[in-house]
């Protein structure tokens, strides 16, 4: 599980902190939804299975929010985002 920031953010140039620092929250709620689903799959209790897979749930809007503002402050990650949905949409006509 992560509990530090991956990257040593002193080390960054100022104006490139908030995206490492949005960065860094979508790598922290992906972690966590991955540990969460995880714990539902081992248990075999419906109503711990079922508060566990809604916070997972909550997670994934949080990183909907995180990359709504990385999307806002970075157009390099929008334009490579959409070149990898091309990417992705052209595999997949094939």
């Amino acid at each position: 599980m992560m509990s530090d920031i991956p990257i040593d953010l002193s080390k960054v140039k100022k104006e490139n902190i908030d995206k490492e620092i949005l960065r860094a929250g979508i790598i922290a709620e992906l972690d966590a939804i991955n540990l969460y689903e995880q714990l539902a799959d081992y248990t075999e209790n419906k109503d711990i299975k079922k508060v566990i897979l809604d916070i997972a749930k909550e997670e994934k809007t949080h990183v909907g929010e995180f990359q709504a503002l990385l999307l806002k402050f970075d157009n390099q990650q929008v334009s490579e985002l959409e070149a990898g949905k091309k990417e992705v949409e052209k595999e997949l006509s094939k």
